[in-house]
């Protein structure tokens, strides 16, 4: 059996037989007991009732989230001349074209978030067996094909959080930071489930919000309600 040390035990006891929280005492659980040394994520799951192996079930989007997430974000941009300039001057940290290709060719691979202009993915296209696996591909679905490069980065930066879900049907997302006040943390969830919510796809049938249940970066998960999640 392994062994846990007292900070680990004590969050685990909090934690015992807590389930079906609202938002607001999820939140709070999580903040009394985010006690490592550094600021640790707080991080939400939601099982979706959908299979994405079948297309019509694929569930992928954006949010804005509120409050940010605390987090850094470093973008890349494909684009050339004005729209390079435009990239730059909206906070882009690498802008380029053919040379930015062969930077990530290389895998040298320094930037959480890549948006393109659209005659810039012939060459993107070319990188999807780097960028796909690492969810780096542009995608004009999620408005990181654009012409707007102005506003694309300066969502990416200021606090926008894509989510795609994963094989088994579960998302899993940062959604703020364990020093955030809790009212910014719960407005976060919020609109994160909302986004969520309103991407279900046209093949999902039955319960769509399976699970919700969050948790920090060093902590335990703890489950939502969902009906208080969704404000239903």
């Amino acid at each position: 059996m392994a062994k846990f040390g007292k900070r680990t035990t004590a969050a685990r006891a909090a934690f015992a037989g807590k389930e079906e929280l609202t938002v607001e005492e999820a939140v709070e659980l999580i903040k009394s007991h985010a006690n490592a040394k550094f600021d640790e994520s707080i991080e939400i799951a939601v099982n979706l009732g959908v299979d994405p192996r079948h297309a019509d079930q694929m569930v992928r989007g954006t949010v804005d989230l509120p409050n940010g997430t605390g987090k850094t974000v470093r973008v890349a941009v494909f684009a050339r001349g004005p729209k390079a300039d435009e990239a730059t001057a909206a906070g882009a940290d690498i802008v380029g074209a053919e040379d930015l290709m062969e930077t990530v060719q290389s895998g040298k691979i320094e930037f959480d978030r890549c948006i393109a202009t659209p005659d810039m993915m012939p060459i993107v296209g070319r990188l999807g067996k780097v960028l796909g696996p690492r969810n780096l591909m542009p995608n004009p679905k999620i408005g990181t094909v654009t012409m707007d490069v102005k506003a694309a980065v300066e969502a990416a930066k200021g606090g926008q959080v894509q989510f795609k879900v994963e094989k088994a049907g579960v998302l899993h997302s940062a959604i703020g930071k364990a020093s955030f006040d809790a009212a910014k943390l719960v407005e976060n969830v919020r609109a994160y489930v909302d986004a969520v919510s309103k991407a279900r796809p046209a093949g999902a049938k039955g319960a769509y919000l399976k699970k919700i249940s969050l948790c920090s970066t060093m902590g335990p998960g703890v489950s939502l309600n969902v009906e208080n999640a969704t404000g239903n």
